[in-house]
C-alpha cells in the first residue's frame, strides 16, 4: 500500500469514527510527513477543540503551520522580443473594440442548495416567520389544493448589510428541494436599449423551464426602485419589466418562487409589494446572541484555536452583523499569525485574540440604523416596519 492510499483508508477511517482523536492525530501525522500541513490542520484543530493541553497535537500544528520555503523562481529569458507570438497569444483574450448584444439568451447558472434552515444558527423569530408565511404552504400541496391556494408567491427580505440575507435565501431553496437562479444587477442592466428588460424576461424563463425553482433577486432596490424616481429614464422600463414577469401575465409562474433582498425598503417601487408579488416581508436583522455564537463557531471550527468561549464572544458582540463577526476572527488570526512570526514559535488563537479583535472592531451597520430609525419615525403609517421599529426599541435606539 503506497502512502497516498494509507492515507485515504485512514481518512475513511476517521469519516466513520470523527470523534477518535487518537485516528485523527495518527492522520495529521501522515499528512504532514506528506507535506500536505494545510490539510492536516483542521485534524488538529479539532483534537484540540476537545483536548487543548494536547502536546502531541500542539507538536504537530507547529510542524503543519511553519512554512515552507519558496522555490527558486526562474531566470527570466533573454532574447528579443517576439512580437508575432504576443500578439498570437492575446488573439484570445483582447476584447473587440466594439460590440452589440447576442441575439442568444444569455446562460444562466441554475445552482442546487445543500443548506437547509436548520443551517441557520439562532435567529429562531425569522425562521419561524419564513416557515409560517412561505414554506408550510408550498410543503402541503394537499392543504393547499383545499383552499385554492396556488403554488407560487414572493417574499422581500430587509434589514442592513451582512446579516444573512443571501444564505437564507439559499437555505429556503433548499427547504423546498428547488432549483436556485440569483439575479444579481449586473446579470440584467444592459447599455443597449431594451437589452435589461429582455434579459429579465430570459431569466424568468429560465426559472419556469426549472421550475420547483427559486429565483433570488439581490439587490433588488436596484432593479424595482421607484418609478417617481426614475421619470424619462429607461430603467423605469426596467421596473416595469419586473412587475410584468412577477404578474406572470404571458406566461405561467406556478412553481417558481420569487425570492428578493434589500438593504433598503424604503426604495422599493410600491407596486413590486402588492399582493401577488414580493407581497409577505420578513426583517432580517443583526443577529441574536445565539446566532453569533453559531458564527463564530462555524468561522473558527477549522482554525488552529484553543480553549475559545464563543457564549462570551456572543455576548459582547451586540448589534455585529455577520461580516461583523467575520472581521473580528480574521482580526484574531492575525494576531496569532503576527505574534508567531515575530517570536518564532507558533502558537494557537486563543480568546485573548478574539477579546482584543472584538474591542478594536466597530459595528459597521450604524449609518443603516440611523436611517432606519428615521423610516420607522415618519414612513410606518401601515406598519410594514413594525419588527424593525421593535428591534430598534429592544436597543433603545428608538
Amino acid at each position: 500500500m503506497n502512502e497516498d492510499e494509507l492515507i485515504a483508508g485512514m481518512e475513511r477511517a476517521v469519516s466513520a469514527a470523527p470523534h477518535d482523536t487518537a485516528l485523527r492525530l495518527h492522520l495529521s501525522e501522515l499528512l504532514v510527513a506528506a507535506g500536505r500541513g494545510t490539510e492536516a490542520v483542521a485534524h488538529i484543530a479539532a483534537v484540540l477543540q476537545v483536548d487543548p493541553s494536547n502536546e502531541v497535537a500542539r507538536a504537530l500544528m507547529e510542524s503543519a503551520l511553519r512554512p515552507f520555503a519558496p522555490e527558486p523562481s526562474a531566470a527570466p529569458a533573454t532574447g528579443a522580443f517576439d512580437w508575432n507570438a504576443a500578439d498570437a497569444q492575446m488573439a484570445d483574450v483582447v476584447p473587440p473594440m466594439f460590440a452589440s448584444p447576442s441575439p442568444e439568451a444569455f446562460p444562466v447558472e441554475l445552482e442546487r442548495s445543500t443548506v437547509h434552515l436548520s443551517d441557520v444558527g439562532g435567529m429562531e423569530q425569522v425562521k419561524s416567520r419564513i416557515e409560517v408565511s412561505f414554506l408550510m404552504p408550498m410543503r402541503n400541496p394537499e392543504l393547499r389544493a383545499a383552499y385554492g391556494k396556488s403554488l407560487r408567491g414572493g417574499l422581500l427580505m430587509y434589514g442592513p448589510p451582512g446579516c444573512g440575507k443571501t444564505f437564507i435565501a439559499r437555505a429556503i431553496a433548499g427547504e423546498l428541494s428547488a432549483g436556485f437562479i440569483s439575479v444579481a444587477l449586473s446579470d440584467v442592466l444592459d447599455m443597449y436599449v431594451g437589452q435589461s428588460e429582455r434579459n429579465l424576461h430570459d431569466l424568468f424563463q429560465s426559472a419556469r423551464r426549472a421550475a420547483p425553482c427559486v429565483l433570488f433577486l439581490d439587490e433588488v432596490d436596484a432593479l424595482g426602485q421607484k418609478r417617481s424616481l426614475m421619470r424619462n429614464t429607461p430603467a423605469r422600463n426596467t421596473v416595469n419589466q419586473l412587475l410584468h414577469e412577477m404578474d406572470g401575465a404571458n406566461q405561467d409562474n406556478e412553481g417558481v418562487f420569487v425570492l428578493a433582498a434589500t438593504n433598503h425598503p424604503w426604495d422599493v417601487d410600491e407596486a413590486l409589494r402588492r399582493p401577488g408579488r414580493l407581497d409577505r416581508t420578513v426583517a432580517v436583522l443583526p443577529p441574536d446572541e445565539a446566532a453569533r455564537a453559531a458564527i463564530v463557531h462555524h468561522l473558527l471550527q477549522n482554525r488552529p484555536v484553543a480553549a475559545i468561549d464563543v457564549r462570551a464572544i456572543a455576548r459582547l458582540t451586540e448589534g455585529y452583523s455577520g461580516a461583523d463577526l467575520a472581521q473580528v476572527c480574521e482580526s484574531a488570526v492575525e494576531y496569532a499569525m503576527v505574534d508567531s512570526a515575530t517570536s518564532g514559535v507558533v502558537r494557537l488563537i486563543e480568546q485573548g485574540d478574539l477579546l482584543r479583535a472584538v474591542a478594536e472592531t466597530t459595528p459597521s451597520i450604524g449609518p443603516w440604523l440611523e436611517t432606519a430609525k428615521t423610516v420607522v419615525q415618519f414612513a410606518n403609517t401601515s406598519g410594514q416596519y413594525d419588527e424593525l421599529r421593535d428591534y430598534l426599541k429592544h436597543r433603545k435606539l428608538l
